[in-house]
């Protein structure tokens, strides 16, 4: 997807009433630093970092794989509470999500959450790589 079509999907999400305005100037905000950091580092050795989740059934298949850059991690996870009500479940209220972005924010790596559900035998990762 290019630079334009991100653009513009943030731009319809904003009309849709999916996002408000500023979570909109947000995203695009992130994709002009991510852009910025692209020209200021070409070519650089040094790779970009990811929050990583992983959620996995009980023989080790994988039910969710997600990759978000450190970049927009905080626009992606406002984005997915607007499109996933399950991320405000009274199961996840003892989940402390803004601590977990301060953490990433602050150079937190390898594994942040690591929980496991008895009931549905699933494992969820969350890491920064």
């Amino acid at each position: 997807m290019t630079n334009n079509e991100e653009r513009m999907q943030i731009l319809k999400m904003i009309e849709e009433g999916k996002i408000n305005s500023k979570e909109g100037l947000e995203l695009l905000e992130a994709i002009e630093n991510r852009d910025e950091e692209k020209l200021i580092k070409p070519g650089s050795s040094s790779s970009a970092k990811w929050l990583k989740v992983k959620v996995r059934t009980e023989d080790d298949k994988a039910k969710v794989n997600v990759n978000i850059p450190i970049s927009l991690v905080d626009v992606g996870f406002k984005i997915a509470k607007a499109y996933t009500p399950e991320l405000n479940a009274d199961e996840l209220k003892d989940i402390d999500f803004e601590e977990i972005i301060k953490a990433i924010k602050d150079g937190a790596e390898g594994k942040i959450v690591d929980v496991y559900d008895e009931e549905s035998n699933t494992t969820v990762e969350v890491y920064v790589e």
